[in-house]
């Protein structure tokens, strides 16, 4: 099987060796020339000069860039995906978009013979680096079947879950859950200083009953030593937080805790927090 990987960032460059190691052919895009030079050298794959160019000839083509107006760039540009790919060619994009583009994109391949797949991850640097995502997928059940070799070789979970659209929704849903679910650890930790509580005793020992979870476990340590350097950045979280409160809008939801912790978030990036990770909503009460 031929591969065509569109975007060589934190989580584009391990995905993209692990379709490699897996036995694949692999040809690489990325803006920045570096990027893809560097990525050749490590696992010996090929580049191309644009999108379109990287794609000829390939069964399967993936993304993974930073927004709606990239997607549209690298797949519906003059040098974009769209024009190199040929008839039956499966394109999956693992961007965080919004629903709106998904459904657009999968009436353009249809339209050209071609197939879509929207499928957002979850699992950070960490579940890229280690193989390890859950991809979220919406599109039709013979191109989810034929596209799960490459879906395999860098998650651990992968689920069809409806229509064009439904993986960008899913990921909406995981993003809102996640924003509370740290809000909640911050408030607990922020409670636990001021009563002069071990941060360490503390959490080893409500992370046992049901309080605990993956952000528990994995961010406390960094928390408590007012450390943000790890995970996902403020800017892409408010990045999706504000697709889902746009979606939201239009289709009836009510998302007052998400609201909200979008705007902490607004107060960390005004304290110069843009690329600390999201745990660092302590510090709007740690740094005041």
């Amino acid at each position: 099987m031929k591969v065509a990987f569109i975007g060589l960032g934190v989580m584009g460059y391990p995905m993209a060796g692990h379709v490699k190691n897996a036995g694949m052919d692999v040809c690489v895009y990325n803006r920045s020339t570096e990027k893809a030079e560097k990525w050749c050298a490590e696992y010996g794959g090929e580049m191309a000069a644009t999108p379109a160019a990287t794609v000829a000839g390939c069964d399967v083509v993936l993304s993974c860039v930073g927004n709606d107006n990239d997607v549209r760039q690298v797949l519906l540009g003059n040098d974009g995906a769209f024009v190199g790919m040929g008839d039956g060619t499966i394109l999956i994009d693992h961007t965080t978009a919004s629903a709106s583009l998904a459904r657009e994109l999968y009436g353009i391949a249809e339209e050209q013979g071609k197939k879509f797949l929207d499928a957002p991850v979850s699992g950070g640097q960490a579940g890229a680096d280690n193989g390890a995502l859950t991809v979220m997928i919406g599109g039709d059940a013979a191109v989810y079947e034929s596209a799960k070799p490459v879906l395999d070789s860098y998650s651990k979970f992968n689920k069809l879950l409806g229509p064009a659209g439904s993986g960008q929704l899913a990921k909406m849903v995981n993003q809102i859950c996640i924003a509370g679910v740290v809000q909640g650890l911050a408030e607990g930790l922020h409670f636990a200083m001021k009563a002069g509580l071990d941060g360490e005793a503390l959490i080893e020992t409500i992370s046992k009953g049901a309080a605990g979870s993956w952000q528990m476990e994995n961010r406390y340590k960094t928390m408590l030593a007012d450390n943000y350097e790890f995970g996902f950045a403020v800017d892409w979280m408010r990045k999706d937080l504000g697709i889902a409160l746009e979606e939201a809008s239009s289709n009836g939801a009510d998302l007052p805790v998400a609201q909200l912790v979008d705007s902490f978030y607004a107060e960390v990036q005004a304290m110069g927090g843009n690329r600390w990770d999201t745990s660092s909503l302590l510090t709007r009460f740690s740094r005041k």
